[in-house]
């Protein structure tokens, strides 16, 4: 029996997943999705919505709920992760934290992500413990944010247990070039012939190759997006920083590159982006509830997960299947990339296949981006450090490292409201 687990299956995310397999049924044989969630009414909200997709849809595999971990992992052959610890709420926590300090808010990068961090990564540990359990042949593919530091935890601290870290920001990348490219060339080019060069951590990446048949088209696609950002009352990055570059970053390096201008937008909430997801969700939720909802609605696209299902089933399809396809990953690079520590987690192209996920050999990139990666991997060490060990003073040195921590002498006063805040989730910390 093909069985793969959802942790965190109460996620607005699932119905897009569900998509995803049933649009692979004749090539991925699944018996069981089981949807697993600790919160029981909004499992259930998500999971009939899905049961009732299944039925019109045509499943061949059946849909389970469960609010029991290990019921939804045992005999698993993978362990999908897509949770968050304190919902919603703690997203709005964490960018609120960051703007009463004047740093950056936000889930993924700085202060909050430090928060975020805090609370999953034991929660994530906890799960990899199930598998080690009780499904030790399951791969654990990592959604839950923030992606890599996380994955980073799971080698450091679970590496008998088969994981990699996951994220569909490349991909939607990817399509928007190819969007481009259409427009420019005058016809298509189909998604499984283009490759997408691009390194570094999780939401710390920069794009700088895209090949067709072995031809490359960056060159042009650098010029495409120079142009389009000159033309931009509000452009993502200015022009001349992308053509010293000759690379597009991903679109979190603003907070980095631009730490003056993110701090005066984030001056204009509410909303932030949590309040605004807050509202989409109930949307979505409520259009779950309604018993003619037979389609996916299209509001989940301003979710912010364009392309997850695709990311998520195409990985695992490949693995089972022994496709051998390349994909970009979270995972340690092994010596991928020369140079740079090989027990670091990377986000890169790995081929999947069902020996495994084998990191694809990369050139480092320039010392204006590899010494910027090396702060924040040193950061993310530090993090993993202090949430295993209940380490605050792992913590102090995580926010000394990281380029958009707080002075020296304000760190105390952002970790007590930091474990203030987060008190029924951060405890026993010394």
């Amino acid at each position: 029996m093909l069985k793969v687990a959802v942790i965190g299956g109460g996620s607005t995310y699932t119905p897009e997943l569900f998509q995803g397999f049933l649009s692979r049924q004749e090539d991925f044989p699944l018996d069981e999705l089981w949807l697993m969630d600790i919160d029981a009414e909004r499992l259930k909200i998500v999971g009939e919505f899905v049961k009732r997709l299944a039925e019109a849809k045509g499943a061949r595999f059946k849909v389970r709920l469960t609010t029991n971990q290990s019921t939804a992992i045992k005999n698993a052959a993978y362990v999908i992760t897509q949770l968050r610890v304190g919902k919603m709420q703690a997203r709005r926590e964490d960018e609120y934290l960051g703007n009463r300090h004047g740093l950056i808010g936000q889930e993924t990068t700085g202060i909050g992500g430090m928060a975020k961090a805090l609370r999953t990564i034991p929660v994530i540990l906890n799960i990899a413990e199930d598998i080690r359990k009780l499904s030790p042949q399951a791969l654990l593919i990592n959604f839950t944010n923030p992606s890599g530091l996380i994955t980073e935890a799971l080698t450091r601290y679970a590496p008998q247990v088969n994981s990699v870290g996951v994220c569909n920001a490349t991909l939607t990348i990817k399509m928007e070039i190819l969007h481009q490219l259409k427009a420019h060339l005058g016809y298509e080019i189909p998604p499984n012939k283009a490759h997408i060069k691009v390194l570094g951590l999780n939401h710390l990446t920069w794009f700088y190759g895209f090949q067709v048949n072995d031809v490359d088209y960056w060159p042009l696609i650098m010029r495409m997006i120079v142009k389009e950002f000159r033309n931009s009352a509000d452009p993502d990055f200015d022009p001349e920083t992308l053509n010293v570059l000759g690379m597009l970053p991903n679109t979190y390096l603003r907070y980095f590159y631009y730490t003056n201008r993110m701090l005066a937008k984030q001056k204009q909430w509410p909303p932030s982006r949590a309040e605004a997801v807050f509202e989409i969700e109930k949307e979505l939720l409520n259009s779950y509830q309604n018993n003619n909802q037979l389609e996916i609605p299209e509001v989940l696209m301003s979710r912010g997960g364009a392309y997850y299902s695709t990311v998520a089933t195409q990985l695992i399809d490949a693995h089972h299947n022994n496709l051998e396809e390349i994909h970009i990953v979270n995972v340690r690079h092994n010596g991928a990339v020369v140079g740079w520590p090989q027990d670091w987690v990377l986000e890169l192209p790995c081929q999947v296949s069902s020996s495994g996920i084998i990191p694809l050999p990369a050139d480092p990139l320039p010392s204006s981006c590899s010494s910027l990666i090396g702060r924040v991997k040193a950061y993310e060490i530090m993090t993993v450090e202090a949430a295993v060990h209940k380490s605050r003073s792992a913590a102090y040195e995580a926010l000394m490292i990281h380029p958009l921590g707080p002075p020296a002498d304000e760190i105390s006063n952002v970790l007590d409201d930091l474990f203030l805040t987060n008190r029924d989730y951060i405890k026993d910390y010394v």
